[in-house]
Formats: C-alpha cells, structure tokens, sequence
C-alpha cells in the first residue's frame, strides 16, 4: 500500500505523463469537446471527450440530458485523484456491463443492477462497494444522472485520466428500482479458470478472441486484495498506469507458481507481481498468444484498440432508439 506523499507523486508523474500524450489535442479541445453525430438511422448521438466544456449552454450533452458532463467529468476526476481509485472505478464500470448475455439480452451496464442483491453479493464484485460509495456524493450533486451513467462514465474519466485514448460513451442508460432484473451470478470471470472459461464468458458478451486478450489488459492496472478475491498482489509496477506492461511482462518475464498460497496464483523472477490463471492461460492458449504478442510489440495499438473495446463493454444491454 503506498503512503499519502507516495500516492501524490505517483499521481502527479501520471498525471504529467497524460497531459504531455494528451498535448496535441489540446488546442481544439476547448471548442470542440463535445460533439454531435448521426446513426445510420439518422438520430442525434452524443458523445463525451476527454476535455472539459466551457461554454455549458453550448454543450449538447447538458441540455438533453439535463447533466453538464462537463463538470461532473472534473468532479469525478477529484475523485479519483483523491482516492487513487481509478483501478477501481475501471473494475467498477467493467463489472456493471460484463454480466451481459446476448442470448437472452439480459445484463449489461443498464440498470445498475449492482446496488441490489444477489449482483451485489457476487463474490466477484467484492470491494465494489467502495467504488459506488465514494461516487454517492456525486449522484446528489447531480441527480438527473443515471446510477447506471454515473458508474460507466466514471470508468470511462478513470481510463482516460490513467492514459486512455478517447472511450466513446453515450448516455441514456437507466436505474432499476429493485433487483428483480438483477442477472444471476456466475457471469463474470472466474480467475481461477483457463481459456475455454474466458470464451464461454466474453463469447456470451459477444466478443471474439483479440478482445479477449485486449480487455484482459486491462489487469495492469491495479492489485489484487486478498480480501476480496483471495489474490495477493498488482500485475505490473506502475499500478495506475494504463500500458502495454502487462503483456510485456506475460512474454519476457518467467512465471512460476507462487509456493504455499491459495488460490493458485503465479509469481514473476522477483516474487513481487503475480498473474492468474486466466492471465496465463493468454500465454498457453495458441490464439490468444497471437495477440499477446501483437499487444506487447505495439502499445499503442493495444491502447487503441481497448478504448473500443471498453466503449463496446459498457454499452451492452443498454437499449438505443
């Protein structure tokens, strides 16, 4: 666990790092950073950019929807400044949409069902209570906003802030009253499984193999809390920094099962991070291996490629016109 003054200059080196890539879209940020677009239907879509706006009034996204998600980007943003909980606000957005099934169109980011149980019961969403807590006081800031917008777009201001490309993300979802719609739990990955667990998961959700290996990059971010899941330890050494570590590490890096600890979980040369069996099972797996390695010569393309990805996670089961 870091210190408080260790906390703010690893923040502060991130933060650096982020405004320095972010530089050069900086200079039409301010005029443009909410825009408009037409679906192949023709209706109005909105979509939320990493800059603030302004000019409020000008902004579509407060007066359709009645929030300014510009400011509610900045307060968010304090937040997890505050918290050092961007892995968390990530784990928080990711887990509301990955229990969608597209079979049945049930799960997903709408509705937020995770405030009821059995979703919140889930021994894959423990701790995430946290996350919902420290974004309370927001809600009553900003009532007109949805819980289900308010845990994405939180996901989405965290990834960004932590080195993210721009996420596309829409607003619109919104809250059930009870959890009667809750899906059953089970849906979410089980870390203790191999590859053919994360197809029949992330197949479910409709994703293929390439954005199975690019959302499990997502595991350089953050720790693993014993806690919560059993699991003792942070992925990469730069736990709020949203890089291509992970696979560097999966690919140069020997991995052995860490001795006299369960769950099985598996320790680098240096005893100090650790992987998964799912994080392992990237390497043994043929087809995934594929795109390790694809992730690990090109980070930039993996950053590119999970800002779709993630927009396309937390869009599923949301109901469009």
């Amino acid at each position: 666990m870091f210190i408080r003054a260790g906390s703010r200059l690893l923040r502060g080196g991130r933060m650096l790092s982020t405004a320095a890539r972010a530089s050069s879209t900086s200079q039409y940020a301010k005029v443009a950073s909410t825009f408009v677009g037409v679906t192949a239907a023709g209706a109005a879509t909105f979509y939320a950019t990493p800059a603030t706006v302004e000019c409020s009034w000008w902004n579509p996204l407060s007066w359709f929807y009645g929030t300014d998600y510009s400011k509610l980007r900045t307060d968010i943003e304090e937040v997890v400044e505050d918290n050092m909980a961007g892995p968390l606000m990530v784990r928080l957005a990711w887990h509301c949409a990955g229990t969608y099934d597209k079979n049945t169109g049930t799960g997903g980011s709408n509705g937020a069902t995770m405030r009821f149980a059995p979703e919140s019961t889930d021994g894959a969403n423990a701790g995430l209570d946290k996350a919902r807590n420290l974004l309370e006081p927001l809600k009553a800031k900003y009532p007109s906003v949805s819980y289900a917008d308010l845990y994405t777009f939180a996901g989405v201001v965290a990834a960004e802030s932590m080195g993210s490309p721009p996420i596309e993300w829409k607003p619109g979802r919104t809250d059930a009253t009870d959890g009667s719609s809750c899906p059953p739990n089970g849906r979410l990955p089980d870390a203790t499984q191999g590859a053919s667990h994360l197809r029949d998961v992330f197949y479910r959700m409709g994703f293929n193999d390439r954005e199975i290996v690019c959302l499990s990059g997502a595991h350089t971010l953050g720790h693993c809390h014993i806690e919560n899941s059993g699991f003792d330890g942070p992925w990469t050494r730069d736990p709020y920094g949203l890089d291509n570590d992970y696979f560097r590490l999966l690919v140069e890096d020997k991995w052995t099962i860490r001795p006299n600890f369960q769950p099985l979980q598996y320790e680098d040369s240096s005893k100090e991070l650790m992987m998964l069996p799912t994080d392992m099972a990237l390497v043994w797996d043929p087809s995934f291996k594929q795109y390790v390695q694809l992730y690990y010569k090109d980070g930039e393309l993996w950053l590119k490629d999970f800002a779709a990805a993630f927009g396309k996670l937390l869009e599923l089961g949301v109901p469009r016109a």
